[in-house]
Parts: C-alpha cells; sequence; structure tokens
C-alpha cells in the first residue's frame, strides 16, 4: 500500500486503536494480542494502529513494539491495514519509524515528542526528518507539543510527498478550520480527542470526516453501530448512544489521569477479553469504577 493509498483507506471508515496485550508481569502477550486482532477484524475497522496511544506505545521499549507492530501485520495481512505509532526526540522516532516500515507497516502515526516544547521551526524539522527516513505513509497527530500551525502544515505537504494524514486532538476549532481551509484535501483529516464519538459531529462540520474509537476495543458492535449511524445522518441513534452510554462513560473515564487507556483496558476485561493491567505510571481503575462501568456496558447487550 502506498502513501496515497493509506491515504484513502484513511478517509472513510471507523479507525481503531487496537490495546496492547500485557501478561501478569506486565510482558508483552504476543498469543493474546493475535487473539484479539482476530476477534476486532470482522467487525469492519477500515485501518487499525497499532502500538499507538491506546495501545501504550510509550510505555513500550524498541524489542517490543517491533514484537507488537509485526504481529499485527502478520494476523492482519490482506485484510486491515496497519499503520504503527513512532514517537520520542527525532533521532529515536526514526527509529521506531524505521522498524514499523521493516515490519511490514503500511504507515506511521508520528505522536508528539517528550516534555519540552518546540519551535515551529523544530517540529517542521522533525517531522521533515522522519518522513524522509521512510517510503510509507506518515500521519502527524497534533497534541500536546506537537501542534503545528497551517503554515508549517502548508510548508510540509510541499517537502514530504508521504505526508498524507493530520490527526487533531487538541480540539481548536480555530486552528481546524484554518488547516482544513489551507491545505484543502491534501491531507487525510482524523478526528482524535479521547472518546472522539462524543465529538463526531462537531468535527464532521469542521471537514474532518473520520475519527479513530476507542471503544471499539471491548464494544465492537456497539462502537459500529454508531459509526453506521453517523455515516447515514442518524442523529436520533447516534444522540441515544451518547446520552446512554458516552456521557456517562465520560464521567467515569475523568475521574482519574490516564484513564483514557484504563477505562479501554477494564471494559475489555469485563467483556472477556483481557489486555491485562497497564503499564505504570499509568494506573488501572478502581475496583469500584470497574463495577460503574460494568453495569454500563451490560445495558449495552451481547458485543
Amino acid at each position: 500500500m502506498n502513501p496515497q493509498e493509506l491515504k484513502q483507506a484513511l478517509s472513510s471508515g471507523l479507525l481503531s486503536f487496537p490495546l496492547t496485550d500485557f501478561d501478569a508481569n506486565l510482558q508483552f502477550n504476543k498469543a493474546a494480542y493475535t487473539k484479539r486482532l482476530e476477534w476486532l477484524m470482522p467487525y469492519g475497522a477500515t485501518v487499525l494502529f497499532a502500538a499507538g496511544g491506546t495501545g501504550e506505545f510509550f510505555s513500550l521499549e524498541p524489542g517490543e513494539f517491533t514484537e507488537v507492530v509485526r504481529t499485527a501485520v502478520e494476523t492482519c495481512k490482506g485484510d486491515t491495514p496497519i499503520v504503527a505509532g513512532a514517537g520520542g526526540g527525532t533521532t529515536l522516532a526514526i527509529q521506531y519509524a524505521q522498524a514499523a516500515e521493516k515490519a511490514g507497516a503500511q504507515g506511521i502515526l508520528l505522536l508528539p515528542h517528550y516534555l519540552t516544547e518546540a519551535s515551529q521551526e523544530g517540529l517542521i524539522a522533525h517531522v521533515k526528518a522522519v518522513c524522509a527516513s521512510v517510503k510509507i505513509g506518515v500521519i502527524v497527530y497534533n497534541r500536546a507539543g506537537m501542534r503545528l500551525s497551517p503554515a508549517s502544515l502548508e510548508q510540509l505537504a510541499e517537502q514530504c510527498p508521504n505526508l498524507i494524514g493530520y490527526k487533531d486532538g487538541v480540539g481548536d476549532i480555530e486552528l481546524m478550520v484554518s488547516i482544513r481551509q489551507r491545505l484543502g484535501d491534501r491531507f487525510s483529516y482524523l478526528g482524535g480527542l479521547p472518546t472522539a464519538e462524543v465529538f463526531a459531529h462537531a468535527y464532521r462540520a469542521l471537514g474532518v470526516p473520520v475519527y479513530s474509537s476507542a471503544v471499539f476495543n471491548f464494544i465492537p458492535k456497539t462502537a459500529m453501530e454508531f459509526y453506521n449511524a453517523y455515516a447515514k445522518g442518524d442523529i436520533a441513534t447516534t444522540d441515544r448512544l451518547i446520552k446512554d452510554f458516552f456521557l456517562p462513560y465520560l464521567e467515569i473515564r475523568n475521574r482519574g489521569h490516564g484513564y483514557a487507556v484504563s477505562i479501554v483496558k477494564a471494559g475489555a476485561t469485563i467483556i472477556g477479553h483481557s489486555a491485562g493491567p497497564v503499564r505504570p505510571p499509568i494506573s488501572d481503575l478502581k475496583p469500584t469504577e470497574v463495577e460503574d462501568l460494568r453495569a454500563l456496558i451490560a445495558k449495552l447487550g451481547p458485543q
């Protein structure tokens, strides 16, 4: 799949980020991860992002990262394109990107770098270096320290032909409108705020037609029901699911820092597809929070 083909795949359908399976000793569990992907694929996500944010990229060391991506590619080969996360400082991000390309990934999601802020000039140099290091498509994730201006993105679009996507995780309406108006269809635009379903309709009005679903990891049937209703303009169904599930879900998720990942792993455990615990410094949900989530999921019926 060349970068333009990946761009096309990213432009419609539901996107998702599979959890990374850990065993009781917090080691990567390849067998469980393979089963997870085999379970999720038939539900019909257009693209899966291996070792992304929900997949705890930030806690994986390079050898594990390569194994996660390779396992995803081998399991989903011929069925679902795999985009791999990459991040850290420029040298390390290049190593991750090249390892993912060698493992067979069809693209890279370039995650924010690290603690310190960076100038637009520095961010441009960072993205250019990663794009130049691989031939596969690259998507930049606008979040935390990685906040590119419309002018910076325009410069990168001219110089990096394999930069094909822009994922927004900030929710700055003025910035998103400015980027969409300035860059037009040069990029595939992805909604990337946590629990993206809540923001899906608003993002579509901004020219961002697709989003990545974290809840697909534990309620795939409901995630697809929501996406299909969203795609058809079925406001009654999406409003019902937002009211009955997503807003109560957000209330639980917002009780703790890092819960955007922890609550997804808890949900997977509740439905019988456990991915194990999260790795520190993220912490698992408290027992009472797990029970609240269990009751909420039960209302949805079988997945």
